[in-house]
């Protein structure tokens, strides 16, 4: 089973871009969608992540301007970004798991990464 992103892209800082994330089936025990980046020469980190009923949790570097949903009929989740910055630039991964946490170690099924490109 594999996760597909699409939504990403080029845009100029101050816009907004939408990611989406879809699950071909729902994965039993996943109940959490969550949203990765990284930036070219760091590390992976953690930007927000949806329970199965609503729950939330984000970064503080995106907190006011991201906002993470699903539709769970669909097996699809969503990354509204708006008011890019600069950098905000990375490959963008969605990934499910079993916990509300913005640590990776908690989800083991991932996607292949879009790459959003803020300019500045």
């Amino acid at each position: 089973v594999q996760l597909v992103e699409s939504g990403g892209g080029q845009v100029q800082a101050g816009g907004s871009l939408r990611l989406t994330c879809v699950a071909p089936t729902y994965i039993h025990g996943r109940t959490y969608m969550a949203w990765f980046r990284q930036a070219p020469g760091k590390e992976r980190e953690g930007v927000a992540t949806i329970g199965i009923g609503g729950s939330t949790l984000y970064a503080d570097s995106v907190k006011g301007r991201f906002t993470i949903s699903r539709d769970k009929p669909k097996n699809t989740g969503y990354l509204q970004m708006n008011s890019l910055e600069f950098e905000d630039t990375g490959i963008y991964y969605c990934a499910v798991g079993s916990a509300l946490s913005l640590r990776e170690d908690w989800y083991d099924i991932w996607g292949q990464g879009t790459q959003v490109t803020v300019s500045s």
